[in-house]
């Protein structure tokens, strides 16, 4: 597995995000949320994920592509240790809880929470 992010992976329907908000469960460690659901999608990638940051918490559209890009930068790096323990298709979406911009290493260090949370719940189900 590469760390690789492309336009593949990348969460882009209509339909499964629409899916995703109204049936998906959540992981919350702040200032990330992550909403997930197993279903299948046409992607060849295990998982399709997508980043989104709130307008009214970050009003700088420079701050937000800014959050936008670390948050798809930690995901990146951590994927490859999520996919070891996957059998099944997954949509994400991670959403920044945040009103301010956080530090790489802190941003890093919740994805990493966040994930294991993620492998933790769905070894137990």
């Amino acid at each position: 597995m590469q760390f690789t992010y492309n336009k593949q992976e990348k969460l882009k329907s209509k339909k499964l995000l629409k899916l995703l908000f109204e049936d998906g469960k959540k992981i919350n460690v702040f200032p990330i949320l992550l909403l997930y659901l197993q279903v299948e999608h046409a992607s060849n990638y295990l998982i399709q994920a997508g980043v989104t940051v709130s307008k009214k918490k970050i009003n700088k559209a420079v701050t937000r592509n800014r959050i936008k890009r670390l948050l798809r930068e930690t995901y990146r790096l951590n994927k490859p240790f999520l996919y070891k323990k996957l059998k099944n298709k997954y949509i994400f979406m991670f959403i920044y809880l945040g009103k301010e911009e956080l530090k790489y290493l802190f941003l890093a260090k919740k994805m990493k929470e966040v994930l294991d949370q993620f492998q933790a719940q769905i070894t137990n189900n």
